[in-house]
């Protein structure tokens, strides 16, 4: 468990099956944690519970989910990921959604990312951590920013929502930039 200035991030249990089947069933969330992306669309409560089996069996060496709570209450706000770990190159990918809509643009999420890049640099020793977003989701780019991600690129016309296309855009930090910008 891993405890930061706005939330707590913890191992995922069975019981907040419940949470996400909500926020993957919300257009909302769904929008904007995923753009679109016909994996995280909508659900069936036999599809999350499949779906948790899996992920709490992950070997953290590989992935791992963890549960964002808020600290002030310990409601279960969102969610928090790693994958993608390579310790022979020293690379990772993160991700972070926040399922309630009244927690958006208060800093958790920030908070719940701050706390995976503290712990894959200080626990894994890696070099490089990367997410990504889509280029009309200006809040998550301005977040990434403020934590010391630097924008890499872009995947032209990669998403489609809503009947339009928008730009995919990588960010990356290095353990070197983490360090002076903490």
């Amino acid at each position: 468990m891993f405890e930061g200035n706005l939330v707590r991030l913890r191992a995922l249990r069975s019981e907040d099956a419940e949470h996400h089947l909500r926020w993957r069933n919300d257009p909302e969330v769904v929008r904007w944690a995923a753009a679109g992306d016909p994996c995280f669309g909508p659900v069936t409560a036999e599809a999350v519970g499949l779906g948790f089996d899996t992920m709490l069996r992950l070997s953290p060496r590989e992935s791992a989910v963890f549960t964002v709570e808020d600290l002030a209450d310990g409601r279960v706000i969102g969610m928090a990921d790693y994958r993608d770990l390579d310790p022979y190159a020293g690379v990772a990918t993160l991700g972070v959604t926040i399922g309630e809509r009244e927690f958006w643009g208060r800093g958790h999420g920030s908070d719940a990312l701050r706390m995976l890049v503290d712990h894959l640099f200080g626990g894994y020793g890696l070099s490089r951590l990367e997410l990504d977003t889509w280029s009309g989701n200006e809040r998550a780019q301005r977040a990434f920013a403020r934590l010391g991600f630097r924008e890499e690129g872009r995947r032209r016309s990669a998403v489609l929502l809503d009947g339009r296309r928008y730009d995919r855009v990588l960010f990356g930090v290095l353990r070197e930039e983490w360090a002076t910008s903490v």
